[in-house]
């Protein structure tokens, strides 16, 4: 089945910074493009780091001025003094379903786009992932009926009523084997732009029931 990748939602301008790039420079970036975060590139656009909100705030914080107390002017931080290094990054064949769960494992608002030589090609934030959320529910009960159903558990038309609305799933039928029915909700729960899956679908046989004889001899009939 066809997932949606990071390259169909990724942004098409990305906003850079160079190691040496002045602390009020990106400041000012964050501001103007309302981002929270750049990638930091080397002289070859490779990815070394990423600075977001979070680490110039915390180069902010107040503390012992050294400078003064030493009686020397202190340097202005650059990116290559706060970002966050190595950078997280994600490739743009990668399926957005990885990218949303890498974001949120790590905890991170947006993700550099990297080629195989880890060279920037694009940026893809949560907002950006939302979008296959928005998947028609049309199309998204074709994929269920003609992918799911039809090509891949060769269920028989008609056997499962397929309904969807804002992405919420519902089906009710049956199916010819009990295994299907852990295989049918998987699948669908994979597809793009699908929220939850309600599922009243039964199966007209059990077929687990060879490899568990003592459990089936206690089961519930179908």
């Amino acid at each position: 089945m066809k997932h949606i990748k990071v390259a169909d939602l990724m942004t098409d301008e990305a906003v850079s910074v160079a190691p040496g790039t002045a602390f009020k420079d990106i400041a000012k970036l964050l501001a103007q493009y309302d981002i929270s975060g750049v990638p930091v590139l080397d002289d070859e656009d490779r990815v070394v780091g990423v600075v977001s909100q979070t680490d110039l705030l915390a180069h902010v914080a107040p503390g012992p001025d050294t400078s003064r107390q030493n009686g020397t002017e202190a340097e202005p931080p650059t990116a290559g003094d706060v970002m966050s290094a190595p950078a997280v990054t994600v490739r743009a064949e990668e399926t957005a379903a990885d990218a949303a769960r890498l974001m949120t494992r790590r905890g991170i608002e947006r993700l550099p786009v990297v080629d195989v030589e880890d060279r920037l090609v694009s940026i893809v934030t949560r907002r950006d992932l939302l979008r296959m959320f928005l998947r028609p529910d049309s199309e998204i009960r074709r994929r269920v009926t003609g992918e799911v159903l039809t090509e891949v558990l060769g269920v028989p038309t008609g056997d499962v009523d397929v309904h969807v609305v804002d992405g919420i799933v519902t089906l009710d039928g049956h199916v010819e084997r009990r295994s299907q029915l852990t295989a049918l909700l998987s699948l669908v729960e994979q597809l793009d732009g699908v929220v939850t899956v309600a599922s009243q679908v039964t199966a007209r046989t059990d077929d687990t029931a060879t490899a568990h004889p003592d459990h089936a001899r206690h089961a519930m009939p179908w």
